[in-house]
C-alpha cells in the first residue's frame, strides 16, 4: 500500500481527477520521471506543552491507514523515509494552539505526517505554509474516540511556489474534527481534505477561504466518506477571484454508503468575481446508497462583484477603495472569524487586501 505501483502513471491532464489542473506549473511533483528529494519540514514554533511530543521515525513504523489514489499522495508515501509524528496523549485539554511551521528549499520535495489525538483530548493545531517551496506533502490525522482537534492549514506561500497536498482525516467515535483551510498565496495550489468515519457519533465540519489574483491556480478537493451510521458533516468553502488568468477550482464530493444510515450532511461552495478574465469551477457531487438518512444535500454559487452594495456604502461616504475592502472582508468574515485568533484573522486580510492591491500590475 505504501509503494508506487504500475496502475500508478504521471497524469497526462487527461484523466478526469487532473483535467483542471496545469501540470505545467507542478514544478514536477506529479511527475515520476522528475527526482524529488525527502526532508523533515515540520517543527514546533514554540514549546510543546506537557503531553504533547513532536518526534520523527521510519515510515516502516507508520504505514498508512487508507488506501490513498492520489498520485502524489503515493509518491510521498514511496520516496519519503521517515515521518512527522506529532502525540497528544489521551485526555488531554489544550487552552492554547500548537503553531507548527515548516523549511522549504526551492527544489521539489516531498514530506509526510502523522497528527494523532488521544481519547477524550481536545486539541487546536495551526500549520502555516510561507516562504519559497515545491513541496508534495501528505498529512494524515487520526482522532480517538471522544477527542477533538481543530486543524487551520494556512496557505500563505511565496507567490512562486508549488503546494500539492492530501490531508486526510480519520474520525474516531463521538469525535469532532474542525478543518479549516486557508489558501492565499502561492502560484500553484491543489489540496486534497478528506475525511472518513470510523465510529458512529462523529463529526467534520470543513470551511475553507481562498483568494486568487493574476495568474494563480487554487485548487480544492474534498471528499467525505460516510461508511459507519450515525455520522454528520458540514462543508463550507469561500473563494474570491481577482485579476487575469485567476482560476480557482472546488470539487466537493460527499459519499454516503449503504450502511451509512443516519448520515447527516450537507456541502456548500460560493465563489465571488471581482474583475473579468477570472474563472472560478464549482463541481459539487453526492452520491447516496441509503435511503435512511437525516439529510443530505449541496449547493454551489459563483456571481459577480455586488455593485450595488458598493454603490450603497459610498453614498454614505466611503470612498470606493474601501467600500471594496469592506464587501470582501464580510464575504470572508463568516469563516474567517470562526478561526478565533485575531492576530492570525487580521494578518490574512491584510494579505487579502495586499494581493488584491497587485492585481493588473
Amino acid at each position: 500500500m505504501s509503494q508506487l505501483t504500475t496502475n500508478y502513471l504521471t497524469p497526462t491532464g487527461r484523466e478526469e481527477a487532473w483535467r483542471f489542473t496545469p501540470l505545467k506549473k507542478l514544478s514536477g511533483i506529479h511527475d515520476l520521471e522528475v527526482p524529488v528529494s525527502d526532508r523533515i519540514s515540520l517543527s514546533a514554533k514554540s514549546d510543546l506543552p506537557k503531553g504533547v511530543t513532536l518526534s520523527t521515525s521510519s515510515s516502516s513504523d507508520h504505514p498508512p491507514a487508507y488506501v490513498a489514489s492520489d498520485i502524489v499522495t503515493n509518491r510521498v508515501r514511496k520516496e519519503v523515509k521517515n515521518v512527522t509524528v506529532l502525540a497528544i496523549e489521551n485526555n488531554l485539554e489544550l487552552a492554547e494552539p500548537i503553531f507548527l511551521k515548516r523549511k522549504c528549499g526551492p527544489t521539489p520535495e516531498v514530506s509526510r505526517s502523522i497528527i494523532q489525538v488521544g481519547i477524550n483530548s481536545r486539541a487546536t493545531v495551526i500549520l502555516e505554509n510561507n516562504g519559497v517551496g515545491k513541496l508534495g506533502e501528505e498529512i494524515e490525522i487520526l482522532l480517538s474516540a471522544g477527542s477533538s482537534l481543530n486543524f487551520i492549514s494556512l496557505q500563505e506561500w511565496d507567490l512562486s511556489s508549488v503546494y500539492v497536498a492530501q490531508h486526510h482525516a480519520i474520525i474516531g467515535k463521538d469525535a469532532q474534527f474542525n478543518s479549516y483551510v486557508v489558501s492565499i498565496g502561492g502560484s500553484t495550489i491543489r489540496m486534497s481534505p478528506t475525511v472518513e468515519y470510523t465510529g458512529t457519533g462523529a463529526s467534520a465540519e470543513m470551511y475553507g477561504v481562498y483568494f486568487a489574483t493574476d495568474e494563480q491556480h487554487l485548487e480544492h478537493r474534498i471528499h467525505v466518506n460516510h461508511s459507519v451510521p450515525n455520522t454528520k458533516s458540514r462543508v463550507n468553502y469561500k473563494g474570491a477571484l481577482a485579476g487575469k488568468g485567476a482560476h480557482t477550482v472546488w470539487i466537493g464530493d460527499v459519499y454516503i454508503n449503504k450502511g451509512a444510515e443516519g448520515t447527516d450532511t450537507y456541502e456548500l461552495n460560493r465563489n465571488l468575481l471581482l474583475t473579468d478574465g477570472a474563472r472560478a469551477d464549482s463541481v459539487p457531487n453526492l452520491e447516496i446508497e441509503t435511503g435512511e438518512i437525516v439529510g443530505a444535500g449541496h449547493a454551489s454559487t459563483t456571481g459577480r462583484f455586488d455593485d450595488e452594495q458598493l454603490f450603497y456604502l459610498q453614498s454614505r461616504g466611503i470612498p470606493a477603495e474601501m467600500a471594496r475592502k469592506l464587501v470582501i472582508r464580510g464575504f470572508f468574515a463568516e469563516i474567517i472569524n470562526k478561526l478565533k485568533n485575531e492576530d492570525i484573522e487580521e494578518r490574512l486580510m491584510a494579505r487579502i487586501e495586499l494581493e488584491l492591491s497587485r492585481v493588473g500590475e
